[in-house]
């Protein structure tokens, strides 16, 4: 049986044999959406394709880079219209406050332009940064300029490698593995260390 990461490399090979540069801004679009399709497999192969005449690598960075900003903005929508909502009705059952959705305004407002920066160059962390800046009510023009240049900047380096790699373009995502397993241990300890500040805090109240 395939493994998934089989499949999806297959559907984006296909999508952007079928697509060109249309399939890259498709594929990116809908990996800041929270879409398990991983950009270390877009943008190497977009850039393989570079290497044989058929692409631009500047022309991938920038459908990369719109691609991510129309995902994003669909992440961003999601948050801040329904987020808070959401969490201020279920919020409850998955340990999140009134306290941390203003801890979350505040974030964005002190570091809301580099964290988004940021988060677009971080694999996993940049499907999901959108979501938390809509929640937070972020500036949209400047949540979108940050987040076409972190994506802008992502997607030419991603492209530039793997047209150096060439044939080889799909081993560098076994090289991002690591780095995907590290970002998925620090969520991993910030989610015990979210789930445990909250318990402490439920046994204070209960207590007084």
């Amino acid at each position: 049986m395939p493994s998934i990461l089989s499949v999806a490399t297959n559907f984006i090979i296909h999508t952007i044999s079928t697509l060109g540069y249309a399939g890259v801004g498709l594929l990116m679009a809908l990996q800041t959406v929270a879409v398990p399709i991983p950009s270390e497999v877009i943008l190497p192969f977009a850039g393989f394709l570079a290497s044989t005449g058929r692409f631009n690598i500047w022309l991938i960075a920038l459908v990369g880079g719109l691609g991510s900003c129309l995902g994003s903005s669909i992440a961003y929508y999601i948050g801040y219209k329904g987020g808070r909502s959401l969490i201020v009705k279920f919020g409850k059952y998955i340990l999140i406050s009134h306290h941390d959705l203003n801890m979350t305004e505040k974030f964005f407002a002190k570091f809301g332009s580099i964290a988004i920066f940021i988060g677009q160059l971080l694999p996993i962390v940049r499907s999901f940064i959108a979501f938390a800046a809509g929640l937070a009510e972020e500036v949209f023009w400047k949540f979108l300029l940050f987040t076409f240049l972190g994506s802008f900047l992502w997607s030419l380096l991603l492209a530039y490698i793997g047209q150096k790699l060439g044939q080889n373009w799909s081993s560098l995502h076994n090289q991002f593995h690591n780095l995907d397993l590290l970002i998925i241990l620090i969520i991993i300890i910030g989610a015990a260390w979210w789930i445990n500040r909250h318990i402490r805090h439920r046994n204070r109240e209960i207590k007084n």
